[in-house]
Parts: structure tokens; sequence; C-alpha cells
């Protein structure tokens, strides 16, 4: 089940940005500090009372940029270009998002641009079982007094409902947004939005013009994607049904995913959106490499983010054909691969060429094999026999004078192989030591392709 995806909308300056920081640099859940996957971001995970969400930080729309080489003026707050590229960020985010939070401010008060944004809004919503879809909650910010509360009551004038006073810097009155916004999920649940399938869903992700679509049309067999030279043709995630050896497998072809310093306003980054929630929902991600350049940042960016999701990996390394070889090109290339992506070394490489076909048939076979993986569930005889041949080949670690001590472990969950262990201290295990354990049970059991989890607990301490 995909995670609900939050965007938050609204004019420069009202505090999208401190509010996004608020919401997922708070999260109660607990969080696995991965080294490698730093990276700049527009999205990130949140959690409120066990509901795990993504939220999407829109930016606003400045209306003194002038894009270098545009030959464009600077937009005025009430110029024609600034109104329309507001209408089309929250028409954007209408589409993509499973809530909205509308932010005005207090401070400044309702604004004819916040009149604009709120009338796209409610043009846009469907009703669906009785109910708007998807919901927006406006949230009044800047309001750390009650004279600022007061003040925001004015924002009723917008007719959206609700009104939602908070500060973004001081946290006040977020509880309460929190709690409708959970409620908000729980009401649109059920509008089909977010239905189990048990199908195998393989997702194509990866940066733009890296052939993506032409291998969604390699995998069909037929032209069912329009393909072009133009890096960012594909704009939605595009959900294709394929029946290979009797299973039935959905196939998600999704936008090029740029960094964050390259994501254009607009459709761009709405793309890049959906292409989140392609990987959120998918049971593996096949992430696609241009061969005829260097391993990017991009690339390296969207390893992180399936990482991230805890989805299964092969990697595709498409346009082999146009790449000048001898004997050591592959092997070089692979070494090359596990150096650069060094924090998903457990992943399937295939090396081939969406235009010949060169390789192509390898692709579903070796998904279908990870997604496998991905559902092993092993014995608690077998947890613990590897715990204690790993403890055998390497001591667990000691930290000022005190040395951990595992106890025993067992498997509380598979998609993904989630493994609890109990342990004198978890404050004792090391980063490096969890990477240990987790190569240990790779050499014995495989997992190839899927991440696996390590949760520490106390012994005694309640699961």
């Amino acid at each position: 089940m995909s995670k609900p995806v939050v965007a938050l909308v609204g004019r420069p300056n009202v505090g999208k940005s401190t509010l996004f920081n608020r919401l997922t640099g708070e999260r109660l859940a607990v969080v696995d500090d991965t080294p490698g996957t730093t990276r700049d971001r527009l999205h990130a995970g949140a959690d409120w009372n066990g509901v795990s969400f993504v939220v999407v930080d829109t930016g606003g729309i400045d209306p003194t940029e002038v894009k270098v080489g545009s030959g464009r003026e600077p937009l005025s707050i009430g110029s024609a270009d600034f109104i329309r590229e507001i209408r089309y960020q929250a028409e954007a985010a209408i589409r993509e998002a499973d809530a909205i939070l509308f932010l005005v401010d207090v401070e400044t008060g309702v604004t004819p641009a916040d009149e604009e944004v709120a009338a796209i809004l409610r043009r846009h919503q469907k009703e669906v079982n009785g109910e708007m879809f998807p919901p927006v909650l406006v949230v009044a910010n800047k309001a750390e007094s009650k004279p600022r509360r007061d003040q925001a009551l004015d924002f009723y004038s917008l007719g959206m409902g609700e009104i939602y006073p908070v500060s973004a810097q001081h946290g006040t009155g977020t509880g309460d947004l929190l709690d409708a916004l959970v409620l908000a999920f729980n009401t649109t649940a059920n509008m089909g939005d977010y239905e189990e399938d048990e199908r195998p869903k393989i997702a194509i992700v990866g940066k733009p013009n890296a052939g993506k679509s032409s291998l969604l049309n390699r995998l069909l067999g037929e032209e069912r994607v329009i393909v072009s030279p133009i890096a960012g043709t594909t704009r939605d995630s595009i959900d294709e049904k394929l029946i290979y050896e009797g299973v039935e497998i959905l196939l998600i072809d999704t936008a090029g995913i740029r960094r964050r310093g390259k994501v254009e306003p607009g459709v761009e980054k709405y793309s890049v959106i959906r292409a989140m929630k392609s990987i959120e929902r998918a049971d593996v991600a096949l992430l696609v490499i241009d061969a005829t350049t260097n391993i990017t940042n991009q690339d390296q960016h969207i390893a992180g983010y399936i990482l991230e999701a805890w989805k299964c990996t092969v990697v595709v390394v498409n346009k082999w054909d146009a790449v000048d070889k001898d004997s050591y090109t592959m092997e070089a290339y692979t070494a090359l691969l596990r150096k650069e992506l060094n924090f998903m070394d457990y992943v399937p490489i295939l090396f081939i060429s969406a235009k010949t076909g060169q390789r192509v048939n390898q692709v579903l076979p070796t998904a279908l094999q990870v997604q496998e993986e991905r559902l092993v569930r092993l014995s608690t005889a077998d947890i613990n026999r590897a715990l204690r041949k790993a403890q055998e080949k390497h001591a667990a670690p000691s930290q000022a004078g005190r040395q951990l001590k595992i106890f025993y472990g067992t498997q509380v969950r598979s998609d993904p192989p989630t493994f609890m262990v109990f342990v004198n201290d978890p404050k004792l295990v090391h980063f490096t030591y969890r990477r240990f354990l987790e190569n240990r049970f790779r050499e014995l059991y495989g997992f190839i392709g899927t991440p696996i989890r390590f949760v520490f607990k106390k012994r005694g301490e309640k699961s």
C-alpha cells in the first residue's frame, strides 16, 4: 500500500518550507540514518500517531525570479504571468496529491493570490462518496499569539472550510493540524487510491532520457508509450498490464527524476511527485542508468529514494550497444557501479539495449526473482544460527567498557524482511556492526536485490 502524498501549496513567504521541516524533522517514527543516501530533496517522509505519509514542499512562486536567457521581465504580484504560474501550481498539486495543506499568512491577511489559489482548489476538487477529494486543509501560519489566532478567522472568507492556526516556527497548533490530516486520510482511504493489489508491481525509474519508455515498449512488445530523444517527454506515470509466463505484472513507467536544483517549476516538479508515488506503490524498482554517461548524482539520488522506501532494486544499464567495449568493459563498469552505489551493493546489475533488445529478456525474470527474495521468511532457528555465526566471526563491539550482547532474534515481517534482535543495550549497536550482520545474513540466505532491516530492542522491551 502506497503512502499518501501531502503537498504544501501557497504563495511565497507564507512558511511552506518551515512547515515542511517541522512536519518531517520531528516525526515520531524510528528513523534509520543510512550513510550514502543524504541528498537535497523536495519530499520527505513523516509519521503521526503511527500513520506514515510523504510531505512535498512545492516551493513558492517567486514574483521577482527571472530565468537567465529567458527574456522574461520580473513578475509583479498582480501580473497575468504571476497569476498564471500560481494557477498552474495549484492545479498540478490537486492532480497529484492525496491531500493538500494550503498555507496562508496571518500577518498579511487574505490576499488576491490566496483567493486565486482557493478558487482553483475548489474548482478542481471532486465529490466522491459525499466527500471532497483531495481534501484541502487551510493552514493559517504565523499565528503564535491569541490575537494572531483570532485574525486567522478572516480566512473563512476563502470558503475552504475549517481554518487551522499554527506557528510552523514554534510548533504551535501543528498537533491539531496533523490530527485533522490523519482523519482526512481515513476518510479518503476507500476512494480507490489505496486498494491492495496482489500483482507484482514493477516501476521503471531513472533520470530523464535514460531510456525508460523505450524499455517499457520493448517489454510490452509494442509502441505503447511515446518515445522521444527530448529529455522529460513522459510527464505522468503510466501503468501497463503484462502477462509473463502466466504471471500478471503491473509495469509502471515514470517521468524522469532530476536532482532538486534541476527540477523546473510546474509540470516537471509534479512529475517528480508522481514518480515518488510510483516508487512507493511498487514492489520492485528498475533503476535505468544511461551507459553513455558517467554515473551521476541524479542516479545516486534516485537509488537513495528507492532505498528510503525499502523497495527491491534491479540496476538496468541501458544503451549498452552505444558503448565502445572490450572484454573488460562490463567488469569495469560493474565495479564503478558498486562503488558509486555502495549503499545498495546487494542489487543485481543487467547490461541491456532497449533499442536492439539485447538482454532485455533477462529483465523480468530478474525482477520477479528479487520480488520472491523480498517475501522470504526465515525460521527463528535459522536467524539465531546466523547471529551466532556472525558473533563467532566478529565479536560484538564495546563502548565505554560495555560490550554489546546479542541474546536472540526473530523475523517480525517480510516485504521487506525485518528482523527484531534483542540485546542488552541498543545504543551499543554501531552502524558498522549492523552492516556486518546484514552482510552475514546475505551470505547465508541471499536476499538478492531486496533491502533487509534490523531493529534492535532491549531484552524485555515490548516489540
